[in-house]
C-alpha cells in the first residue's frame, strides 16, 4: 500500500535576481571560468554543478549548505510562513508547550472563549484569532514570522 506523506521541515530560501550581490552572497561560478573563457550567461552554485537562473531560489540547510529549486517546483512544494502579529506569537509561544490548545487555563482558550461570550474589541488577541483562524492554525503547526521582525 502506498502512504502519502506531507513534508514538516521548513526552508530559508531567496529567488535569484541575477544581481552581483546575490552572486558574490552565494558565491555563484561563472560557466565561462571553470572552461577558461572570458565570460559565460551560465552560473552554478559552488559545489553543487548545479546551474543557478533568474527566478529559481537559492535554498539554506541547516549547515550553511545551499541548493538551488526551480521556481514552478518550489512554489509546488513550499509555502511561505505565517505572518502574525507579536502579541498572538506570545501566546503561541507560552502556550504551544503545554501541547494541549485548549486547557481550561490556558491564554488562548480563554482568549477565543471571551471573544464568542462576550464580543471583541478591535485589536484584541481574540479578534485577530477569530478573523484569522486559518492563518492561526497553520502559525500553531507549522511555525510563523513575527510582524515587523526582519532576518
Amino acid at each position: 500500500m502506498i502512504k502519502v506523506y506531507r513534508k514538516t521541515a521548513t526552508v530559508k530560501a531567496e529567488q535569484f535576481d541575477g544581481s552581483d550581490e546575490m552572486i558574490d552572497k552565494y558565491e555563484l561560478i561563472d560557466a565561462g571560468t571553470i572552461l577558461g573563457a572570458h565570460h559565460s550567461p551560465e552560473l552554478y552554485l559552488t559545489g553543487s554543478g548545479k546551474e543557478v537562473d533568474v527566478g529559481d531560489w537559492i535554498a539554506t540547510g541547516v549547515n550553511g549548505e545551499h541548493w538551488s529549486i526551480a521556481d514552478d517546483v518550489f512554489k509546488q512544494t513550499y509555502d511561505e510562513l505565517p505572518v502574525i502579529p507579536k502579541n498572538v506569537a506570545k501566546h503561541i509561544v507560552t502556550e504551544h508547550g503545554l501541547s494541549d490548545l485548549i486547557p481550561i487555563w490556558g491564554g488562548i482558550y480563554r482568549a477565543m472563549i471571551q471573544t464568542v461570550v462576550y464580543g471583541y474589541q478591535k485589536g484584541d488577541i481574540g479578534d485577530w484569532i477569530i478573523n484569522h483562524s486559518d492563518m492561526f492554525a497553520r502559525a500553531w503547526l507549522d511555525g510563523y514570522t513575527v510582524e515587523g521582525k526582519h532576518d
